[in-house]
């Protein structure tokens, strides 16, 4: 029969070191939220776009949870409409953040920037950001407008701009373009 004592002093070794490493793990990420802050700043200072953006790419890997690096390259991928880049901006701040509608919102219209639009990978993102926040208006507007222009979806369509019509009083520009597409539908 195996001796159960030997065990206990490893056994309580192994529980104080897993104990000791979640307060040096938060530590060790707040340390990397500071360095990602810190590339952030220096990136948005800099007049070198292409050293800016290595730095704030750099910043996504230090500390892949902190939104500030992914909306400043963002902007920047996208003022130079280079949406393959604003598309992988915001799938990497995903992966990290799940719940941030923002960036599949981005990563939708990113696709409809796309000449010509791909409308079956922004449908993907936009459904995504409606999963997450069912109450999001604009959300409810992309996939009602990308319904209605697909044969066999009208019902669909039509409770999606619905959806998004009826936030007039919170979202007058959604709720105006939702009534339009719903004009043009003959569903008004």
């Amino acid at each position: 029969m195996r001796d159960r004592t030997a065990l206990q002093p490893l056994t309580l070794v192994a529980v104080l070191i897993f104990a000791l490493a979640f307060p040096l793990s938060a530590h060790a990420q707040d340390a990397n939220a500071s360095k990602a802050r810190a590339l952030v700043d220096a990136a948005i200072k800099m007049s070198d776009s292409d050293a800016a953006v290595k730095l704030l790419w750099q910043a996504t890997d230090i500390a892949p949870a902190d939104e500030s690096a992914y909306v400043y390259l963002g902007l920047y991928y996208n003022s130079r409409s280079d949406f393959t880049n604003v598309v992988k901006v915001y799938q990497k701040l995903v992966k990290y953040q799940p719940n941030q509608v923002s960036a599949y919102l981005n990563i939708g219209e990113a696709y409809m920037s796309f000449s010509p639009p791909k409308t079956d990978d922004a449908l993907v993102y936009y459904r995504k950001a409606y999963q997450v926040d069912p109450k999001n208006t604009f959300a409810a507007l992309r996939i009602g407008q990308l319904l209605a222009q697909s044969p066999g979806q009208r019902d669909d369509a039509l409770k999606f701009l619905k959806i998004a019509l009826g936030d007039s009083a919170k979202n007058p520009t959604v709720a105006s373009e939702a009534e339009k597409t719903l004009k043009q539908m003959g569903a008004l």
